[in-house]
């Protein structure tokens, strides 16, 4: 297959005297056109012609079968149906957005696995093309990307309720973690907002602080020694036993492992490029996945009420609404599941581009080092949430890995009535999306944006820069109500690690996931103990799921 690919390139004059008479060449899901890159130097191909054949047979039946479908609405999308509770939005006809820059990609998946492959050089790419307004088609819909502060303000500000943040994300979250709160929508979204911000206040805040405290203790012990480690593996486990002490409590019991399970097919399952549940995919295991949890936290409502706690899931089963009603089982699934899933994900993903960079800038890793030896703890010691404070190098490093790799690299909305940016009309029922990866590599905004600089948030620096320059946790009414909760972990991290692991990047391993611990110290030194990792965005298996 290589070898076919390659002759599509180099050799246009065969592919096209095989058949293959369009201008434009599939390699490997892009789009060759132009004159022959290099002249034909082969006698003749009997094999690649044929195989050649057989594509543009089927290429020419799709796109035949594409272009025979009469104009017509779009099927309405409707969300909430695995809550009881559906509405419905009306996405406009394809041909209302033909004025709009872009174009749709290939025949039913559109661009959805260029995306999916290569998100920053995919949105690179097109706006070299296209400009900062452009239409695209991913997971089998028209939407239209909007890039740039201006247009991050627009879209997450909104002050004329213009943008739905519930049909924005519902194509991609709607099957696994329905009605959590980042899929509802302006009073509505206020009112669970407000009864989940319990779970958010100081009180709460210190008792999962110990949880954080003991369990990054007690994994970083379980890190392997004098071999090589893979670091975001390790992580992504981490992460999962503090949801498992934070979030529940601790008290799974024998379930640990079917909840862990469950809980990550779920994950997998929001990127799959098959969205329909069929048997062996990703989504179907995801959904089957989702069932597993509904149940088990409906179950165990009752009795986290009876019995009361202080980690998360004890809050919000006691969460009430404005008049003093109690959140309904369902809804406290909805969000136990979402809050899960939004703390696990985006602290996975940033704490390891975290990790990364202290490795690849060692001045910074012993910056914060330092930092960290200035409180004063003993090993090993828990970290005062008094103390957090104590911390700002550690913040400012941490919120520039994630300027460096955001945690969500777009956010999707839906118009819910025509708009205009940037001389566009575009009508209501549109797939809007931002791109936080986009605007946070902006050479205008942030010079050097490859460099990695935590001077960057200094709050001199940040008063000149627009506020929505920076939008890992997105902003104006959706912003991430446990943010204060991942600078917290992320802190409580640092603190325990830097104290016992000095980090630097694998130079001679071939899979770039891989990190090596090598033996600690002898005579009882307290010095960290070296380890070596790898880049967390350039192998696939090291993005978030």
């Amino acid at each position: 297959m290589k070898r076919f690919e390659r002759l599509l390139v180099e050799c246009p004059k065969c592919a096209r005297r095989s058949g293959l008479s369009t201008p434009s060449i599939l390699v490997q899901g892009r789009v060759v056109q132009g004159p022959d890159p290099k002249p034909c130097t082969a006698a003749a191909h009997p094999n690649l012609i044929f195989a050649a054949q057989r594509l543009e047979r089927a290429w020419r039946l799709a796109l035949s079968n594409w272009r025979a479908r009469k104009p017509r609405m779009t099927e309405a999308l409707t969300i909430g149906a695995s809550a009881g509770q559906t509405k419905t939005v009306q996405p406009p006809p394809r041909a209302a957005l033909t004025h709009i820059p872009g174009d749709e990609g290939w025949p039913l998946v559109g661009h959805t696995l260029s995306i999916l492959a290569d998100p920053k050089g995919f949105v690179e790419r097109r706006v070299e093309r296209y400009g900062p307004v452009y239409r695209t088609r991913v997971f089998g819909e028209t939407n239209v990307t909007l890039l740039g502060p201006d247009a991050n303000e627009l879209i997450l500000l909104d002050p004329q309720k213009n943008f739905s943040s519930t049909f924005g994300w519902a194509i991609v979250l709607d099957r696994l973690f329905p009605r959590g709160l980042m899929l509802r929508d302006f009073d509505e979204h206020r009112l669970h907002r407000r009864a989940l911000s319990v779970a958010f206040k100081a009180g709460p805040m210190k008792s999962y602080l110990e949880e954080l405290n003991a369990g990054i203790v007690a994994r970083i012990a379980k890190w392997p020694r004098g071999r090589e480690m893979q670091f975001y593996p390790a992580i992504k486990q981490l992460t999962l036993d503090l949801a498992a002490t934070s979030f529940l409590g601790g008290q799974i019991g024998p379930e640990m492992q079917a909840v862990n399970r469950a809980f990550i097919d779920m994950i997998a399952a929001t990127v799959a490029p098959i969205r329909t549940p069929l048997p062996g995919t990703k989504m179907r295991r995801g959904v089957n996945g989702r069932a597993f949890m509904v149940d088990y936290f409906t179950r165990r409502v009752p009795l986290a009420r009876a019995q009361g706690g202080d980690d998360l899931f004890s809050q919000l089963c006691r969460a009430s609404y404005e008049d003093g009603s109690l959140l309904s089982v369902p809804d406290v699934v909805d969000h136990m599941s979402f809050l899960m899933m939004a703390a696990h994900d985006t602290l996975t993903s940033s704490i390891t581009s975290l990790v990364y960079q202290l490795a690849v800038h060692p001045e910074w890793q012993e910056r914060l080092r330092d930092e960290v030896g200035k409180l004063g703890l003993p090993p090993d010691e828990p970290l005062d949430f008094e103390k957090l404070d104590g911390l700002p190098l550690t913040e400012m490093a941490f919120k520039e890995a994630m300027r460096i790799t955001p945690p969500v690299p777009s956010i999707p909305r839906r118009a819910l009535r025509d708009f205009e940016f940037n001389g566009f009309r575009i009508p209501a029922g549109t797939g809007v999306n931002i791109n936080p990866l986009f605007t946070h590599h902006m050479p205008d905004l942030w010079p050097e944006p490859a460099r990695f600089d935590p001077m960057r948030f200094t709050d001199e620096a940040t008063r000149k820069r627009h506020r929505f320059a920076f939008i890992p946790f997105s902003g104006g009414a959706h912003m991430c109500i446990g943010l204060n909760f991942a600078y917290m972990q992320a802190k409580c991290f640092a603190r325990h690690f830097l104290g016992k692991v000095a980090v630097s990047i694998v130079a001679d391993v071939a899979d770039p996931q891989t990190a090596r611990r090598t033996e600690g110290n002898a005579g009882g030194d307290q010095r960290p103990d070296p380890a070596l990792i790898a880049p967390p965005y350039d192998h696939p298996r090291n993005t978030s799921a």
